[in-house]
């Protein structure tokens, strides 16, 4: 993954609801080979602040990879959220913004294969990505069950609708809206999706919807390599600063870490290690239990998703299918994440002398 940051230039700003507004970028000749990406990622922006001179967030690509859509991001405002806000108010055309490289690994291994797309509110982001991609690149079905708070909140209704009269074999968008309906329950959640077990599910929102269809996927007995969400929460660091530094800097506290719970490591030589990342299989022999998921990766050239590299999003998020890791901080995975065998590969050091793991969902 690259880390090299890119300036690029705002071709337009488009006012998608009263409180959300997508952002569509220019690609300058420096950053063209730079932002290939999947449906379902995201990128990362550097939003100025008085308070620490810039504030990171991290916002997930509406457009499409294929076709000639340009690079666009959506963004809702949040209450008291301080980059969101600015972005609505303040960002227009003309102006620049220094963007990471794509990142994030909530995107189908197969368009082909039918898919069960839940959005709630501004979750819709990645998901009419994912959509549109399917469409026009993949040969399954797709079910969208979209909830907003009311009819004036939808985003990209008018996309929906134009997508669903384009394509009336493929597609199917089911509006829910709280003002009419209340919030979805598990139980409706659940006969809903009862009817699509044999789908590829993902989904983005707020935090109780998303926990709402993890559990109703879950008494389906949806498998946990069909089951995808996407979580963020604000970055506290600077994923901006200079990459070797920073990294000097985390095995400095990583180092002092291992020190301090020597009691927690359960190896001490290397690691044998197995790893499934884009269709590719990598085994390492030299693993050493003091390095990072990540670090380790990196030193081996095998291009590992992250971005924040803090424990604070889920760009580097992988599936332990054999042995156990120690995560040294996490801020964004939950319990049922956990019990899932999900962990955060920036923040994963070996407890054991074999581990295998998979990017691939």
């Amino acid at each position: 993954m690259d880390t090299e940051s890119f300036v690029l230039p705002v071709l337009e700003v488009i006012n998608e609801t009263s409180d959300a507004c997508s952002v569509v970028f220019d690609l300058t000749p420096e950053a063209k080979d730079h932002f290939d990406y999947k449906p379902g990622q995201f990128l990362t922006l550097a939003v100025p602040s008085d308070e620490t001179g810039l504030a990171a967030r991290c916002y997930s690509l509406s457009s499409s990879p294929v076709g000639d859509q340009p690079l666009t991001v959506t963004v809702k405002r949040t209450v008291d959220g301080y980059a969101s806000n600015w972005i609505c108010d303040n960002l227009k055309a003309g102006d620049t913004v220094r963007v990471l490289p794509p990142s994030g690994i909530f995107t189908p291994a197969n368009l082909d294969h039918d898919l069960l797309l839940f959005a709630g509110g501004s979750g819709v982001t990645p998901i009419i990505s994912i959509a549109r991609t399917a469409l026009a690149n993949g040969s399954g079905k797709i079910v969208v069950f979209f909830a907003n708070r009311d009819e004036q909140s939808v985003i990209f209704a008018r996309e929906w609708a134009a997508l669903s009269a384009a394509n009336p074999e493929r597609l199917i968008v089911v509006h829910w809206l709280e003002s009419v309906q209340g919030l979805p329950s598990l139980e409706q959640l659940k006969a809903f999706a009862a009817n699509f077990t044999t789908y590829d599910a993902f989904c983005c929102g707020p935090a109780p919807f998303m926990k709402s269809v993890s559990l109703a996927l879950r008494e389906l007995e949806f498998p946990r390599e069909r089951r995808h969400q996407e979580k963020f929460v604000s970055l506290g660091g600077n994923p901006f600063g200079d990459v070797e530094e920073l990294q000097k800097a985390e095995q400095t506290l990583a180092d002092a870490d291992d020190h301090e719970d020597d009691d927690e490591v359960a190896v001490t030589g290397p690691v044998r290690l197995e790893v499934e990342l884009d269709g590719q299989h990598y085994e390492f022999d030299d693993y050493p239990a003091n390095q990072t998921v990540l670090d380790f990766l990196e030193s081996k050239g095998v291009e590992a998703p992250f971005s924040c590299r803090e424990g604070q999003c889920s760009a580097c998020a992988c599936l332990v299918l054999e042995g156990e890791v120690k995560m040294r901080h996490n801020e964004v995975l939950d319990a049922d994440d956990l019990a899932d065998g999900v962990r955060l590969g920036c923040q994963s050091v070996p407890l054991t002398e074999k581990l295998k793991i998979t990017y691939n969902g």
